[in-house]
C-alpha cells in the first residue's frame, strides 16, 4: 500500500484557504461613504478607528489607538528619571573617596599629610577637573584608592556604553587587553567606514568585522547601514542629552567624558566616529533637547537609552498620525512598531495594510485618476448592508417578502389558510372551515349531530399576486438636508429600498431620483458616493416629471411613488430648462408642482411623503398633497427613516 504524510501545505498560499473576510470593513466604510466621505476618505477613517471584532475574530487596534500608546510611552520615558544622574553619581563617589583619604591623613601630624590635605582642599569644584587632577594622585588610602578606581572604571564603562550597546558586559572586568580590544575595535570600524565613503566597502568586509567584534553589537546589523543607523541614533541622543543639560551641567559632563575617552586612548577615534556618523545621518535631530521630568538619577547609558527611544517613538508618532502628505501605512517602520508596542500591534498594523489590497483585490474599489472609487460590487454590498439593518428593526411580518395575501379570486393558491376577515374575497377553504366547526360542536356536545358554522369557524384560502410594479423614489438632496443630519439616512435608505427591488424583487422596475435645484435620476454607484452641493432650490416640480415618465414607461405595472424631503418646493422648472429658485415659494412653483401631483393621482399613482422637519410650511404643503393625492404621511425620525421607506413600500404592494 502507498504510504501517505499530511502536514501544512508548502507550495504557496494555501489554495484551499477561505477568502480574507473584508466584508465588515466595507460595511464600516460604508457609514462613512453615505455621510458624504470619499471612499480615500472613509477608508483613512476606517483605518484610524481599527477594525471591530466579531466571532470568529478579534478586533484590531486602529492607527489611533497605536499612537494613544506611543504618546503613553513616551509620557512613561519622560518621567522615567533625571539626565544629569552620572553628574551627581560622579560627585558621590568623589566626595567618598576624597572622604576617605581625609579620614586616613587626619591621625598623622607630619607636614605631608597637611600638604595632602591642601591639595585636597584645592581641588575644583568641577568634577571633570577634579578628576583630572586626581588622575596622579598618590593616594594614601586603600579605601580611597579602590573608591577613585571604581569611579573611573564606572564612567568608562558606561560612556562607552552610551555609544555602544552592551560594553558594559564587555568591559565588566576590565584589564589592558580589554582595552586594547576595544581601541582595535574603534579603529577598525572607522576604517570600514573610511573604505565605505571610498566605495570600497564590501559585504565580506563587514562579514570579517562581525566576526571579530561581534560580541560589541548585541543588537546583531545585518549590514553596515543598519551598524550605521543603530550606532548614529546613539550618538544623536548623547548628542541631545548634552543639549537637554543647563549649560554648566553640559560644560561638566563633556569634560567628563572627554577624560574617559583621554584616559582609555580613544579620543581621537571617538571623534573620527562621531564625525562619520553626523555626516552619514544629518537627519536625527543631534542638538535637540528634551525634556525629562523624573526623580530619580540615570546613568549617561540609561539616560543615552532613553533619549535614544524617546527619538524612536517620536519617528513612529508622526509616521502613525499619517497628517502629512503622501502618507502611507508603508511609512511606518515595523521593527519600530515591534520594539514600542509588542508584536501584537506589529499583526494589527500587518492587519491595516491588508485592508486596501485586499478590498482592491476582491472589487470593491478601483482606482481612478489616482482616487479610490466603488465598484457596483461594492455598491450592492452596501445596500445589502442598508437593507439588513432596516429589517433588523422591523418588528413582524414577512421580512423582506411583499407577496400580496389579500389578491382575490385571481390571486395564486398558496396551499394555506388563513381565518376569514370582513372583506376577504379569497375562495373560500370548505375543509378547514367545516373541521372548525365539527371541532367546535364536539366540545359542547348537545346531542344534535348536525353540523352549524359560526363566523370563527371560517377560513379562506390564501392567494399570492406576483404584479410587477412601476417604483420612484424621490430623495431630497439640497444642503438643509446635511444641517439636519439627514444626508447619510437618505443615501442609506436609497440603498437599501434599491438593494430589496433589484435583489429580491427583479420584476419591479425601480427609478432613484434626487432633487435639488434640478433634479437627475440616480445610479446606485452615484448614490453611494454622491456628495452634497451647496445650492438653492428645493425643485420637486422637476423630480416628479421624471417619475412621471418612469411610470409612463410601464403602464402595465403598479405605480409606487415615494418622497423623502426636509422643505416645500422652493424651485421649478421653466420652459426654457432653467431653474427658478424663490423662498418664500411661489405661488408659480406651488402651482406646478400639485400639478404634477394631480397628474400622479390620475395615474392611479399613491404618493405617500416621507417628512424630516415639521416646518408650518412644509406641513400645510404636504397636508394639501395628501388631500390631492389620497396618500399617506409620514414624519420619521432620520435614523428611522429606511424602516419607514421599506415598510410602506412592503405595504403598498401587498395592497
Amino acid at each position: 500500500m502507498s504510504r501517505y504524510r499530511y502536514g501544512a501545505y508548502q507550495g504557496g498560499p494555501d489554495p484551499l484557504e477561505p477568502p480574507y473576510d473584508i466584508r465588515s470593513a466595507l460595511d464600516a466604510m460604508g457609514d462613512s461613504v453615505l455621510e458624504g466621505s470619499s471612499p480615500g476618505e472613509a477608508l483613512r477613517a476606517l483605518l484610524r478607528r481599527g477594525l471591530p471584532g466579531g466571532r470568529d475574530r478579534r478586533a484590531r487596534r486602529g492607527l489611533d489607538e497605536l499612537l494613544r500608546q506611543v504618546r503613553q510611552r513616551r509620557r512613561e520615558l519622560r518621567e522615567r528619571g533625571r539626565l544629569d544622574g552620572v553628574l551627581e553619581q560622579a560627585r558621590a563617589l568623589l566626595d567618598t573617596a576624597i572622604g576617605q583619604e581625609r579620614a586616613e591623613l587626619f591621625p598623622d601630624p607630619s607636614d605631608e599629610a597637611r600638604m595632602r590635605e591642601a591639595e585636597l582642599d584645592a581641588l575644583p569644584s568641577d568634577t571633570a577637573q577634579a578628576i583630572r587632577r586626581l588622575s596622579d594622585y598618590d593616594w594614601r588610602s586603600p579605601a580611597a584608592r579602590a573608591t577613585f578606581e571604581q569611579l573611573k572604571d564606572l564612567l568608562r564603562r558606561d560612556v562607552l556604553d552610551a555609544q555602544f550597546q552592551g560594553m558594559r558586559q564587555a568591559l565588566a572586568n576590565p584589564d589592558p587587553q580589554a582595552m586594547q580590544r576595544v581601541r582595535d575595535m574603534m579603529a577598525a570600524l572607522n576604517d570600514m567606514l573610511d573604505a565605505d565613503a571610498r566605495g570600497e566597502h564590501t559585504q565580506e568586509d563587514f562579514a570579517n568585522f562581525m566576526r571579530e567584534y561581534g560580541d560589541f553589537f548585541p543588537d546583531n546589523p545585518r549590514n553596515l547601514e543598519e551598524l550605521v543607523d543603530s550606532l548614529a541614533r546613539r550618538a544623536a541622543a548623547m548628542d541631545r542629552l548634552l543639549a537637554s543639560l543647563s549649560p554648566e551641567q553640559r560644560q561638566e559632563l563633556a569634560a567628563l567624558m572627554a577624560q574617559v575617552m583621554e584616559d582609555a586612548g580613544l579620543a581621537m577615534e571617538m571623534t573620527r566616529l562621531g564625525e562619520a556618523l553626523r555626516a552619514r545621518r544629518p537627519d536625527l535631530g543631534w542638538g535637540t533637547p528634551e525634556r525629562m521630568s523624573g526623580s530619580d538619577p540615570l546613568s549617561v547609558s540609561d539616560a543615552t537609552a532613553a533619549l535614544a527611544e524617546l527619538a524612536d517613538l517620536a519617528e513612529l508618532e508622526a509616521a502613525l498620525a499619517q497628517d502629512y502628505p503622501g502618507a502611507s501605512l508603508d511609512d511606518i517602520d515595523e521593527e519600530a512598531v515591534r520594539r514600542a508596542l509588542g508584536r501584537q500591534a506589529v499583526d494589527d498594523l500587518a492587519e491595516l495594510r491588508r485592508i486596501e489590497k485586499e478590498l482592491e483585490r476582491q472589487g470593491y474599489l478601483q482606482r481612478s485618476g489616482g482616487r479610490l472609487e466603488l465598484t457596483p460590487k461594492a455598491v450592492r454590498r452596501l445596500g445589502e448592508t442598508a437593507l439588513r439593518r432596516v429589517f433588523s428593526h422591523l418588528e413582524g411580518g414577512r421580512r423582506g417578502d411583499h407577496d400580496q395575501r389579500d389578491a382575490g379570486q385571481a390571486g395564486e393558491l398558496t396551499g394555506s389558510s388563513r381565518p376569514w376577515r370582513f372583506g376577504d374575497e379569497q375562495p373560500l377553504d370548505v375543509v378547514r372551515t367545516v373541521g372548525n366547526a365539527i371541532r367546535r360542536n364536539a366540545q359542547n356536545p348537545t346531542g344534535d349531530r348536525s353540523v352549524k358554522l359560526s363566523v370563527d369557524d371560517f377560513e379562506v384560502l390564501e392567494t399570492e399576486r406576483r404584479t410587477a410594479a412601476a417604483v420612484c423614489l424621490l430623495v431630497d438632496l439640497s444642503y438643509s438636508m446635511v444641517l439636519r443630519g439627514a444626508w447619510g439616512a437618505a443615501k442609506q435608505t436609497a440603498l437599501a429600498l434599491h438593494s430589496l427591488v433589484t435583489g429580491k424583487y427583479p420584476q419591479d422596475a425601480i427609478q432613484i431620483i434626487g432633487f435639488s435645484n434640478y433634479a437627475r435620476v440616480l445610479r446606485p454607484t452615484e448614490m453611494a458616493a454622491l456628495d452634497w452641493d451647496m445650492v438653492q432650490g428645493t425643485n420637486l416640480h422637476h423630480a416628479l416629471m421624471l417619475a412621471g415618465r418612469h411610470l409612463d414607461r410601464h403602464p402595465d405595472f403598479e405605480p409606487i411613488v415615494l418622497v423623502v424631503t426636509d422643505g416645500e418646493p422652493t424651485a421649478h422648472l421653466q420652459p426654457n430648462g432653467r431653474s427658478l429658485f424663490d423662498y418664500p415659494p411661489s405661488r408659480q412653483t406651488l402651482t406646478l408642482t400639485l400639478a404634477e401631483i394631480d397628474k400622479m393621482t390620475r395615474r392611479g399613482a399613491t404618493l405617500n411623503v416621507f417628512m424630516l422637519a415639521d416646518d408650518p410650511r412644509l406641513v400645510s404643503f404636504v397636508e394639501e398633497v395628501a388631500r390631492r393625492n389620497g396618500g399617506r404621511v409620514f414624519a420619521p425620525e432620520a435614523g428611522r427613516l429606511g424602516e419607514y421607506v421599506v415598510s410602506d413600500y412592503l405595504r403598498m404592494r401587498r395592497g
